[in-house]
């Protein structure tokens, strides 16, 4: 089987289209009337932006999710300027064709910001189609692989006593799968400010120190396994931070404590290195956080470089493209581990969570909870209970938008300085992610 055939595969179950056809006829043609952003700071200073494609059919619209915690402005403009006047009169019946159209319109591709727009779409003409067909999106694709979505968890703290506190706090809860980190990305690792060896009148913050951490991760996970047992499945994220010798070292030092995958072992500009780690150790690894081309995704799991696909389901073209992956991933034995985070919205969890009941090859989804005033912006949220993931049975994506409650709460400016994301060395340099 070619790697074409695989991604046909991946196509609308030619089991169900016929029932599509059949549940569907009689009715006019579809066109797209219109196609708006709705952005919103969430009631929670969340930078979300979600796309709604309205029909011919009156009442008959589909949302996605647009949110780029960076670029939020960006992608709104992109979306009012760009790419609503050309949508406007196609067939939104036309999933595939509409998203080939409006990827190749670009002639570039693959950039962050057009990925976006083209996950919102599809993820709204996908809604279309499950409403105007009386189905969940997971019964177009198939039907329900599971009965739900099991959920990994996220354990922080200061100190390994703490986390494992946490740990067992979210076992209790029902949780089978947690994710331990001790200080946040980099703890274990950091150096606080001012102490050790920096260069005169230059950086004084806190500091990573790739050493430090590989010597204090495995040490937690040690910890972790004496106390709790094989019980728990455990992950932890690196957030890409070593050096590649640095990274097969840690994947070498955590295989004795059977992690269910390490996360972000390596920068996405360094990704040929995971060869070097599959030969030295079976340690488990995910990647793809940072992943928006299909160049970065396909050698990895084509050559079983790694056991878990990482992806945001609204940084890669949205469900089409994630049943796309899902089918490679089913041929080369890696599962998907779709990225959330805590900038992530409600439409988005609900679209992978779609993808996540209708595959084989699903592994785990990462949980992220969201606080009431989303739940009444977005009816149909996804719910959380006992480490599993719940949706509903309503037709399409079964969620909705509030847009008089979403413009109550406007997108905010990204604030000055640094980001979150930054880190630097003793020597005032940057580290990745």
């Amino acid at each position: 089987m070619t790697r074409r055939d695989l991604l046909k595969a991946a196509a609308l179950p030619a089991a169900v289209a016929p029932l599509y056809s059949q549940r569907t006829k009689g009715l006019p043609r579809l066109t797209i009337r219109e196609v708006k952003a709705v952005p919103t700071s969430g009631g929670n200073h969340y930078q979300w932006v979600f796309l709604k494609v309205l029909t011919s059919e009156p009442g008959l619209y589909g949302i996605g999710s647009a949110s780029n915690i960076n670029q939020a402005f960006t992608v709104t403009t992109a979306i009012q300027k760009h790419y609503a006047p050309f949508l406007v009169g196609k067939d939104p019946d036309r999933i595939e064709d509409v998203w080939q159209n409006a990827n190749t319109r670009n002639y570039w591709r693959n950039s962050t910001v057009q990925n976006n727009v083209l996950s919102a779409l599809d993820m709204a003409l996908w809604d279309i189609k499950g409403k105007r067909a009386g189905m969940p999106v997971y019964d177009l694709l198939g039907g329900k692989a599971r009965d739900a979505v099991p959920m990994y968890a996220h354990a922080d703290g200061r100190d390994m006593q703490e986390v494992e506190n946490n740990v067992r706090r979210y076992m209790e809860e029902g949780y089978r799968h947690v994710r331990a980190q001790m200080g946040g990305y980099g703890g274990g690792g950091m150096i606080p400010a001012g102490e050790r060896s920096r260069p005169a009148g230059g950086y004084a913050g806190p500091a990573f120190d790739e050493d430090d951490y590989v010597d204090a991760i495995p040490r937690l996970f040690e910890h972790l396994r004496s106390k709790l047992g094989r019980e728990v499945k455990l992950l932890h994220d690196v957030h890409e931070h070593l050096t590649p010798a640095m990274a097969v070292e840690l994947a070498k030092r955590l295989e004795p404590y059977r992690m269910f995958f390490v996360e972000d072992i390596l920068p996405p500009e360094q990704i040929a290195y995971f060869r070097q780690i599959r030969q030295v150790t079976s340690t488990p690894m995910a990647m793809g956080e940072l992943f928006t081309h299909p160049h970065e995704w396909v050698p990895l799991i084509s050559e079983r470089l790694i056991d878990f696909i990482r992806c945001r389901v609204s940084q890669i073209g949205g469900i089409t493209a994630a049943r796309k992956i899902a089918a490679l991933c089913e041929t080369f034995g890696v599962r998907t581990a779709w990225q959330e985070g805590g900038d992530n919205d409600p439409v988005n969890q609900l679209a992978a969570y779609h993808v996540d009941l209708a595959i084989s090859c699903f592994g785990i989804q990462e949980e992220n909870h969201f606080p009431p005033v989303a739940h009444e912006m977005l009816p149909g949220t996804c719910e959380l209970k006992g480490g599993y993931l719940y949706g509903n049975d309503a037709p399409g994506l079964g969620i909705d938008i509030d847009e008089a409650l979403a413009v109550k709460y406007p997108l905010e400016p990204i604030p000055p300085g640094d980001s979150w994301t930054t880190v630097r060395g003793v020597d005032g340099s940057l580290v990745k992610p």
